[in-house]
């Protein structure tokens, strides 16, 4: 048995790797390559290079791609760029935009993985005859009694799990992380040691199609009416003044709101078709019941009607908290729907963003945040 679990020689063992231009996913190819296996590299072109190349730390940028064509001539492995610049705008920018104009905020990298990543890019790994497609991403495949399962990275302050959360078992037994169990330095020390060029390339930080994070700019190209201005409205109905447009809040938001008022005032809720922005103090945040829609269910075992015991993270950068699952089968839900109880009242739970469950640092599924009427009071 290889160290990629397959039971044939590494020379025989086809492993596709998703190169991004950085340098986890470029160590990954460095790694597998001087371990013997037969190694080709795949990069996504996604966005207009006109565009990207103008802007530093975009995972999407001209320059990542010509990165990775300089390492994988490096690593002497073939190296393919494919053009999945309408898959991204279909299933990724568009999606973004449309989220952003129903009030809610989105997380495009969760998409991008669910879609053009692990959709589209699996398939065509499949297409070479790899016996597996291999990423950068700090999460690891665990063996389990169940099958393959998803934990978290080895270093908390890297771990990717909450953006794969929407992974399934199947893509799940094609994909191997060899990164999960490393820190960030070693990763870079790899780098240096087979003389890649990326060993010291700064990690992205934007969004490959959000110039310099003007997410609203973007918005308003693509959907106009997001940005059309409306009411600013307290918790008790009064009308408090102005706003230009919905994109500018998100539900937690303290800062930016534009009103003086005698106490501290949180974005409660984006109501889009109103144009109404509703603000109220920090309790009126609270919420204890969490809706999921779109629920990926990556444990062997099922949901039952019992219930689960969770930790749940309801925001990427924030800690997981203690919490009750249960499947949505309520008269008129949708399957695939998911309430969370939570264990202790949360504040600012935003719809469009994802509540990723755990068992310890195994991924358990997840599903995206959707809204309710109204915030529940504490």
């Amino acid at each position: 048995m290889n160290s990629l679990g397959f039971a044939k020689p590494e020379g025989q063992t086809r492993v596709v790797v998703a190169m991004s231009g950085g340098v986890d996913s470029s160590v990954v190819a460095g790694l597998l390559k001087r371990q013997g296996y037969d190694v080709v590299g795949i990069t996504l072109q996604l966005y207009d290079h006109g565009e990207a190349i103008r802007r530093k730390g975009a995972c999407c940028a001209g320059q990542d791609i010509h990165d990775a064509r300089t390492v994988a001539a490096r690593l002497d492995m073939p190296h393919y760029v494919l053009d999945y610049e309408s898959r991204f705008r279909q299933s990724v920018i568009d999606d973004f935009a449309d989220s952003y104009l129903r009030g809610e905020t989105p997380i495009p990298c969760i998409r991008c993985n669910q879609t053009v990543k692990f959709r589209d890019l699996l398939a065509a790994a499949r297409d070479l005859d790899a016996d597996c497609l291999a990423t950068g991403h700090y999460v690891r495949r665990v063996l389990g009694a169940g099958g393959a399962e998803m934990h978290r990275g080895r270093d908390p302050r890297r771990d990717q799990s909450y953006f794969l959360y929407t992974t399934t078992r199947e893509q799940l037994d094609y994909l191997r992380f060899p990164l999960g169990d490393m820190e960030k330095p070693a990763v870079r020390a790899i780098a240096a040691d087979l003389g890649l060029l990326v060993a010291e390339k700064p990690d992205s930080q934007d969004i490959c199609f959000v110039p310099e994070g003007d997410y609203a700019s973007v918005v308003t190209r693509l959907r106009p009416a997001a940005a059309e201005p409306g009411d600013i409205v307290h918790v008790d109905g009064s009308i408090l003044g102005r706003h230009q447009g919905v994109i500018h809040f998100t539900v937690g938001q303290r800062k930016g709101i534009g009103i003086a008022h005698h106490e501290p005032l949180y974005v409660v809720r984006i109501e889009a078709g109103q144009r109404r922005v509703i603000v109220g103090p920090k309790p009126a945040l609270a919420q204890s019941r969490v809706r999921l829609t779109g629920l990926n269910w990556l444990a062997a075992e099922p949901l039952s009607e019992q219930g689960r015991a969770v930790q749940v993270k309801l925001r990427s950068a924030q800690p997981a908290v203690a919490a009750m699952v249960y499947p949505g089968q309520a008269p008129g839900e949708a399957p695939g729907e998911a309430l969370l109880l939570l264990d202790q009242p949360e504040y600012g739970v935003a719809p469009g963003q994802a509540g990723v469950m755990y068992d310890g640092d195994r991924l358990l599924g997840g599903g995206w945040i959707a809204r309710e009427a109204a915030a529940q009071a504490a």
